[in-house]
C-alpha cells in the first residue's frame, strides 16, 4: 500500500486524509500552519467519534486511524517517500501552480500528483511539472468521508497506467470513481453551477423567494437541499470562481455568474463560513432562517 500526502489541511484537505488513513493508508497531511493542522486533526477525530458512535468504526478504529496521520509545513518534508500526493488547497489557479511546482521538485519522480480541484484544468497545473502523464483530477466530494463520488479527471497527458491506478484506489477507499476528460467544470461542476447560477437569477429577477425557490427543487425534483442552500453550503465564493472558469473557458454568456452572486461575494456574504448568504447561520438550531434581506 503506498503512502499518501495531502496538501491543505481544510474541509476537503482533513476529509481527504480522514479517509485515506480510515482504509489503511499512511498520510502525510500538510500546510503552512501548525495550528490549522491541528484544528484538522481535532475535526477528523470529531468526526470519527460520530462515526464509532454511529456504531461504523470501534474505539480501536479510531484509534488507529488518527495513528496513521502525520502533520506537516513543509512541502519538501511531507512529501518523501510517497506514490501519491492529493493537492486540496484554496480553488486558486496560480497557487495551485507554485504547489505543483514544488511538488514535482521534491516528491519522488515516480509518484503521482493529484488535485482536488472542482474547476481548474489538469491540463494546465500539468503543464507546470516535468511529468505531465502522471498528473490527474481526484476531485472528492463534501462531506469527503460521507460522499462516495470521485470524479477522476483526465488531463490531456495523462496516461492510462495512471488513471486505472487512481480508480483502483478511490475504490479501496470505498468510493465510486468517473472517469471524465479535461473540460471547464469537468460534469459535477459544468451541470450544478449553471443550476445554482439559475437559481439565483430566479431570485434576483423576482420570480420567486428563497424559500419558494429551494422548496420546489426539494419537493419537486426530489433534491435533498435546494440549490440556494446548497450554494450556501459549498460558499457562494466558490460558485462565484466555479462559473469564472466555466465563462472563460467556454466563452458562452449562458455561463455568467448572476450580478446578485457578484454582490453577495463583494459584500463577504459567503453562506455557511461567514454566517450568512441566502440564508442565517451559526444560530444554534437546525432551522433554516432566510436572511434578511431575502425575507418577504
Amino acid at each position: 500500500m503506498i503512502n499518501v500526502a495531502v496538501i491543505g489541511s481544510g474541509t476537503m484537505g482533513n476529509g481527504i486524509a480522514h479517509v485515506f488513513a480510515q482504509h489503511g493508508f499512511a498520510v502525510a497531511l500538510i500546510d503552512i500552519s501548525q495550528p490549522a493542522l491541528d484544528k484538522a486533526l481535532g475535526t477528523i477525530g470529531k468526526n470519527l467519534d460520530r462515526q464509532v458512535a454511529k456504531g461504523g468504526l470501534t474505539d480501536a478504529d479510531k484509534t488507529a486511524t488518527l495513528g496513521r496521520i502525520r502533520t506537516f509545513t513543509s512541502i519538501a518534508e511531507g512529501v518523501q517517500g510517497v506514490g501519491l500526493v492529493v493537492e486540496a488547497a484554496t480553488e486558486n489557479v496560480e497557487l495551485k501552480l507554485q504547489i505543483f511546482r514544488e511538488l514535482d521538485q521534491h516528491a519522488p519522480q515516480d509518484a503521482i500528483l493529484a488535485s482536488n480541484t472542482s474547476s481548474i484544468s489538469i491540463t494546465k497545473i500539468a503543464a507546470v511539472t516535468k511529468r505531465a502523464d502522471k498528473v490527474i483530477g481526484m476531485h472528492f466530494m463534501n462531506p469527503v468521508p460521507v460522499m462516495k463520488l470521485v470524479e477522476v479527471i483526465r488531463g490531456y497527458a495523462t496516461s492510462d497506467a495512471v488513471t486505472t491506478q487512481i480508480m483502483d484506489i478511490s475504490r479501496q477507499l470505498g468510493k465510486t470513481p468517473t472517469e471524465v476528460n479535461d473540460y471547464p467544470g469537468f460534469v459535477a461542476n459544468r451541470i450544478l453551477m449553471p443550476m445554482i447560477n439559475e437559481a439565483i437569477i430566479t431570485l434576483f429577477e423576482g420570480v420567486a423567494g428563497v424559500e419558494e425557490i429551494d422548496t420546489v427543487m426539494k419537493l419537486g425534483m426530489a433534491h435533498p437541499m435546494g440549490p440556494l442552500q446548497l450554494a450556501d453550503f459549498i460558499g457562494l465564493d466558490v460558485c462565484l470562481a466555479i462559473l469564472r472558469v466555466l465563462h472563460e473557458g467556454l466563452g458562452n454568456p449562458k455561463y455568467a455568474p448572476c450580478p446578485l452572486l457578484v454582490n453577495m461575494v463583494t459584500a463577504g456574504r459567503l453562506g455557511v463560513k461567514s454566517g450568512e448568504g441566502f440564508y442565517t447561520w451559526g444560530h444554534g438550531t437546525k432551522d433554516l432562517i432566510v436572511a434578511d434581506r431575502f425575507k418577504k
